[in-house]
């Protein structure tokens, strides 16, 4: 049974006159256990998704389904509040009460029957408390106040106060935005590898790529309101359905395709740096994604190979180095190739400014997808995600 269902989920805004469709028609489901992220930029529709589920927002249509029980549902009539929904929820600030000891914060929930549960006993939530903050690795907090915590400590102490009542599902709303980059990533495998412990069916929602890909068994990616595109991260980053998922999940060069054609080792794409055999598993793309004018050969930088020799012709391209940015593990290299810039990245620098070069691509690391190049993007040596653009 899943721990979520939602179908024909629609959310609408009026405001002066005018409605804004904040989420269209939405189908989702969570498995026990299971650990979904939705990713989406600022107003794609993520947050009120979220929000609906744990009974924050009222929605314009649909049904909700939480471990078997209709919590909303627009035909029915049906409205179950957010305290009886059986869920936490973690929001991006940490909502924490200024005046409640960490014990009391952690505590909350237990003392006023929030979940699915009466009101615990008070033996039971002195131990219940101490159990779960010896978890967080908060015990040694108990009798600190919030003003005396770190941002870290703070998030630790609102993830105690949703756990401690044992709710089946656990909505995230953006929970690390708040924090440094270095607490961020190990606030991520800590959240992790807590999820997997409890066995938690959680649902994340971010705007944070790395987040999204480090965290998830599977991704929604969603724009305008509805899901694009739906897998778990490596097919989301190997195998995007169009520009739009290709550029958000992560860096990568795109070259719009002035004509395409089958051929027995796969498809062939004519581009602005010449022909680009592209992988077989392209081909069931081509029958979706319409004429060639509609679509883009995707390469992410860190499948180019640049070397000083090579012999072009079958993806190879000679190239001239314009500029390098050293990121520590890894090197960009910004590349001219004719009248078209590409992004390659090499965990070395091993190459010099105005260097004539080779750039390679196998086949299987380049695909056909859906959709062209925004007419204002531009790529730069700076830009650590970009696309490969005619000068």
């Amino acid at each position: 049974m899943s721990v979520v269902r939602v179908e024909g989920l629609s959310k609408e805004f009026v405001s002066h006159g005018a409605t804004t469709v904040a989420v269209d028609n939405l189908d989702l489901t969570l498995e026990r256990g299971e650990f979904v992220c939705l990713l989406g930029p600022s107003g794609c529709g993520k947050t009120t998704t979220l929000r609906a589920i744990a009974g924050l927002e009222a929605p314009t249509g649909g049904t909700i389904d939480i471990a078997g029980q209709i919590v909303y549902s627009s035909e029915a009539g049906t409205y179950v509040p957010p305290e009886r929904r059986g869920l936490g929820m973690v929001f991006q600030s940490y909502a924490v009460w200024p005046h409640m000891t960490v014990a009391d914060n952690v505590g909350f929930p237990l003392r006023h029957g929030i979940g699915k549960r009466d009101k615990a006993r008070h033996g039971e939530i002195d131990d219940r408390v101490a159990r779960i903050l010896e978890l967080m690795d908060c015990a040694h907090l108990a009798r600190r106040y919030p003003s005396e915590l770190s941002g870290g400590q703070q998030q630790r102490v609102a993830l105690a106060r949703t756990l401690v009542y044992e709710p089946d599902l656990l909505l995230f709303d953006e929970p690390l935005s708040n924090l440094d980059a270095k607490l961020r990533e190990r606030m991520r495998l800590e959240l992790r590898e807590l999820q997997q412990r409890l066995g938690f069916a959680a649902l994340y929602v971010t705007h944070d790529r790395e987040e999204a890909l480090s965290l998830s068994d599977r991704i929604l990616v969603m724009r305008d309101g509805v899901v694009i595109q739906a897998g778990t991260p490596e097919e989301i980053y190997e195998q995007p359905t169009d520009v739009f998922v290709a550029d958000f999940i992560g860096p990568v060069n795109l070259l719009p395709i002035s004509e395409l054609r089958r051929s027995s080792g796969g498809v062939v794409a004519v581009t602005g740096i010449g022909e680009v055999m592209c992988a077989d598993s392209s081909l069931p793309q081509l029958g979706a994604v319409g004429s060639a004018g509609e679509t883009s050969v995707l390469v992410r930088p860190g499948s180019l190979v640049v070397d000083t020799h090579g012999e072009p012709g079958a993806n190879c391209w000679e190239a001239r180095v314009e500029g390098m940015t050293y990121l520590g593990d890894q090197v960009i290299y910004a590349l001219r190739v004719g009248r078209v810039r590409l992004i390659a990245t090499a965990p070395t620098r091993g190459r010099t400014q105005g260097e004539r070069v080779f750039v390679t691509a196998q086949p299987d690391v380049c695909r056909v997808v859906a959709g062209r190049l925004p007419a204002d993007r531009s790529a730069s040596v700076d830009e650590a995600a970009t696309f490969a653009v005619p000068a």
